[in-house]
């Protein structure tokens, strides 16, 4: 969705900043609801045919994995035609569907494990070529502090060389290395006092991360779906498996559940699409914290169309600054300027793994409302990336700006603002992030302090975002000299833009107590005033 910043030149020492875009829109949908009021033998029969599932596709990815980079179109055939004999070809073709994306996902990760790995290594050697306990750079990291951790770091640097060489010979052989259920599911098993869990939840949990109960839509087909249908009316039926064919309750060997759903999110287009026999892919899944099934709806829109950057920027724009608890925002004009006051939008990333998506959900929505009262058709984000300044060898023993660093929702923001601005009809704007804090603070910060409101280092990380986006430059406008100002030895910090009328011209002279010069009724109370002159004295005026 949003690039990356690396391999960019640059240029007198700081690298070039990438031009702004405007992120596209999300390319589907899903939405869920719960599966209320099933019978034990619906829970039964659910619970059945995930097993069954899921046990063909743990032998399908075995399979997969086997065959590495030598698979191709012939080998897909002849494992959908053994998944055939003992599902049916429409849940065999889920499957293996699924099971060339798990496999297309652990090659990615594996890629990012290997430039993780080599990025360690080139700084360890660059610290390790210094003397111990010459100083760095801002930009380039000293030598070690003494010679214990010199020697440390020399045993580090041949374990992640080693590290690496397996990895590498792993990618050169297209093997991957996949835990169906989930890895870190699976080191719990050895941790249960620690995880709060018994072995009979946690053995729960693990049966059911593995099943598989999803079903992919078909355009055409009745209610877009042969294998899982929802009618309109929320009536949910399950293509039972060749070996389940028996506990069938309804003709064509389908088990119909005594419950229905509606989906509240997006149920009228659901709706629509399910009267007009379009796709629409569903996956259930049962959670087992709370013992409750759910039914996810899910199906391919067409991409919005992309808004010129000029247009967007039209009605100004908000400029938001990621943070690891907080979303700094300003809202900017159409010359940059900043309006009103900063907004601080809170999110707490503790607890489960549901509540700490619920948090940025909450922020996300406050922010795009408070867009929308704004009239701003544009939000500015930083086009952030992590995953190679959150190692322990780029940042020495700061542990706690890594944690901060890998605790910052980066990937969950992206997703979640690009998919609920596309609703209410903003467009997301992605700024290279490159010295946005520092020049922020630099340019911003102090000018927009005062008793009544106090600018932090994020606030003005903001409006140097929102202006990257708007292609002004961060910094303020250059000060006159002193005697070539419009308020004489002044400060002007107005931002007008170079083809306002009247931008240069002085003040307009306006009596009254904004400008303290002369009082509204100056000449009413001229002559009744008292004199301050001597006795029996004439005034100048008489």
């Amino acid at each position: 969705m949003w690039s990356g910043t690396e391999g960019v030149d640059t240029v007198g020492g700081l690298r070039e900043v990438v031009a702004p875009f405007v992120v596209t829109g999300p390319s589907g949908v899903a939405v869920r609801d719960r599966l209320k009021g099933l019978t034990p033998e619906d829970e039964e029969v659910l619970r059945l045919v995930g097993a069954h599932l899921g046990s063909l596709a743990s032998r399908d990815l075995k399979v997969r994995c086997a065959d590495g980079l030598e698979h191709d179109s012939e080998s897909w055939a002849v494992r959908k035609r053994e998944l055939t004999g003992v599902s049916s070809s429409r849940w065999a073709g889920s499957i293996t569907k699924a099971t060339h994306d798990q496999w297309a996902l652990a090659r990615r990760g594996q890629a990012a494990h290997i430039q993780g790995l080599e990025a360690g290594i080139r700084t360890i050697a660059h610290r390790l070529s210094l003397p111990v306990g010459a100083k760095g750079s801002k930009r380039a990291a000293g030598g070690y502090r003494s010679r214990r951790e010199w020697h440390a770091k020399a045993r580090r640097l041949r374990v992640l060389e080693d590290r690496l060489g397996r990895v590498r010979a792993d990618w050169d052989a297209g093997r991957v290395r996949v835990v169906r259920g989930g890895r870190r599911l699976a080191r719990t098993r050895h941790h249960l006092v620690d995880a709060g869990l018994t072995e009979a939840e946690w053995r729960r949990r693990w049966e059911a991360g593995r099943w598989f109960f999803q079903a992919d839509g078909e355009s055409g087909k009745r209610f877009g779906n042969e294998t899982i249908r929802v009618t309109p009316e929320g009536e949910v039926s399950i293509k039972l498996p060749a070996p389940l064919a028996h506990l069938a309750n309804a003709a064509h060997g389908k088990y119909v559940l005594a419950t229905k759903v509606s989906f509240a999110h997006r149920g009228t287009e659901w709706a629509d699409r399910v009267a007009a026999h379009r796709a629409v892919a569903y996956r259930i899944h049962h959670d087992t914290g709370r013992d409750r099934w759910y039914v996810t709806a899910s199906w391919q829109i067409p991409p919005t169309p992309t808004v010129p950057l000029e247009a967007a920027l039209a009605h100004g724009v908000i400029g938001v600054d990621t943070n690891a608890d907080h979303l700094a925002a300003w809202r900017l004009d159409t010359h940059g300027n900043p309006i009103g006051n900063p907004r601080r939008f809170f999110y707490t990333l503790t607890g489960s793994a549901p509540h700490r998506d619920a948090q940025v959900r909450h922020a996300l929505t406050r922010l795009l409302h408070w867009a929308k009262a704004c009239g701003v058709k544009a939000i500015a984000v930083e086009d952030l990336d992590f995953q190679a300044e959150k190692t322990r060898e780029k940042h020495g023993r700061r542990r706690r700006f890594r944690q901060l660093i890998s605790g910052m929702p980066t990937g969950r923001l992206r997703a979640r603002l690009v998919s609920m601005a596309d609703a209410t009809g903003i467009t997301i704007i992605a700024v290279d992030p490159a010295y946005t804090s520092k020049w922020g603070a630099q340019h911003w910060q102090k000018p927009l302090t005062s008793t009544t409101r106090k600018t932090s280092r994020h606030d003005a990380a903001s409006i140097a975002i929102g202006r990257r986006a708007q292609g002004h430059p961060i910094r303020r406008r250059t000060t006159p000299p002193p005697h070539d100002q419009s308020d004489r030895a002044g400060h002007r910090t107005v931002q007008a833009d170079r083809r306002a009328l009247g931008r240069e011209e002085p003040r307009p002279r306006i009596p009254g107590p904004r400008t303290r010069c002369v009082p509204p009724d100056a000449e009413r109370t001229r002559a009744t005033r008292a004199p301050n002159t001597v006795r029996g004295a004439r005034s100048d005026q008489e």
